[in-house]
């Protein structure tokens, strides 16, 4: 025992592991994220009672969108609602709301101003080259829903072309700026053909159909004069009526129009006038004056509509955010990114808008 050092009996315990700061961390970290929820909820709340946005006051309505205050008399009993029929015309539902897009925000909208005893008129506000050939067509429907309640004024901006055009006539009565491009009625569809491609890479395709039409617009070989042939005719069955929709809601007649303005060309706002596919020329303001005069009031709150406040929107938007590079940068777009020209879809827009 006396062979054995003395200080291997007398070394301290080794000392206790300190995780208090974990603990103090995570604690930290949680109420970070409370204080942060509570401030986007009084936000929320805060934007819901009127808050100023970019200068406009915003109120809540019984309908599922909340008002946002544009122009004209900020203290007026009747409201005159504008509705946007910006972009291409499109059912796709991202960057909306609602599972049918643009075109379920649009009907949800006219909606809402119909049942609003103190909308006594709607503005469409178009700014659009048209779109798909089915969205174009049930927004219009809508429009024609609403029109019977309500008076309906369209303002052609910058653009208002082809499946823009046929949401238009629905309206009672057309303003168009004179610089503005519309017209272009026509249905454009369009496909391609990669087999010459195919060949110098030495890719075979091969297809198993039960019928000769099954591949129809098969991009892997060149379609027949058949195929053709069907192809065109659905496209002019789908013409037909956009001609006898214009012929009916602008008194026209449907064979002056096929052998004369109906054939795919642009007009200015001022062509348009002058062949009769717009009413009037000037402003939004004069389609407010419009909105007015057919409504038969002096003075009117002149509102738009726009999603109320939610954290789902909120985390949409930011996400969209992120995901856009931080790099300044200059587009030339003719479509938005978002929105895909389909091949084998056929489309009231202007020929440009495929190339």
């Amino acid at each position: 025992m006396d062979s054995v050092p003395p200080y291997l009996f007398n070394q301290p315990a080794p000392p206790p592991r300190r995780t208090g700061w974990i603990v103090y961390s995570v604690i930290v970290t949680f109420f970070l994220f409370l204080s942060v929820l509570a401030n986007l909820v009084l936000f929320a709340a805060a934007f819901g009672r009127g808050t100023a946005t970019d200068g406009l006051s915003v109120t809540t309505h019984r309908g599922r969108y909340q008002e946002q205050y544009v122009e004209g008399e900020e203290d007026a009993k009747d409201k005159i609602a504008v509705i946007y029929v910006t972009g291409v015309i499109n059912s796709s539902e991202d960057g909306y709301s609602t599972e049918d897009g643009m075109v379920g925000d649009i009907e949800d909208q006219l909606q809402q101003a119909v049942d609003d005893k103190h909308v006594k008129a709607i503005i469409l506000k178009i700014d659009s080259p048209g779109g798909e050939v089915v969205a174009s067509d049930t927004i219009y429907q809508a429009v024609v829903d609403a029109r019977e309640k309500k008076k309906v004024v369209a303002y052609i901006d910058t653009m208002g072309a082809s499946g823009a055009y046929y949401v238009a006539v629905a309206a009672d009565y057309i303003v168009a700026n004179e610089l503005s491009i519309t017209g272009s009625i026509g249905v454009i569809m369009e496909s391609f053909t990669f087999d010459g491609l195919a060949d110098k890479v030495g890719i075979k395709f091969y297809t198993f159909k039960s019928g000769k039409y099954k591949d129809i617009l098969n991009p892997t070989r060149e379609p027949t004069e058949d195929e053709k042939a069907l192809v065109q005719g659905m496209v002019m069955e789908v013409y037909d009526k956009f001609v006898g929709i214009v012929a009916q809601e602008r008194d026209m007649k449907v064979d002056d129009l096929k052998n004369g303005l109906a054939d795919g060309r642009i007009l200015s706002g001022k062509q348009a006038l002058d062949a009769g596919f717009v009413d009037e020329l000037g402003y939004f303001e004069d389609a407010i004056g419009k909105a007015e005069e057919l409504a038969s009031i002096k003075k009117a709150r002149v509102i738009r509509y726009v999603e109320p406040f939610s954290l789902r929107n909120l985390f949409r938007f930011m996400g969209n955010s992120n995901n856009s590079s931080s790099k300044a940068k200059i587009q030339i777009e003719l479509t938005p990114n978002e929105f895909k020209l389909q091949t084998g879809h056929m489309y009231f827009l202007p020929s440009y808008m495929f190339h």
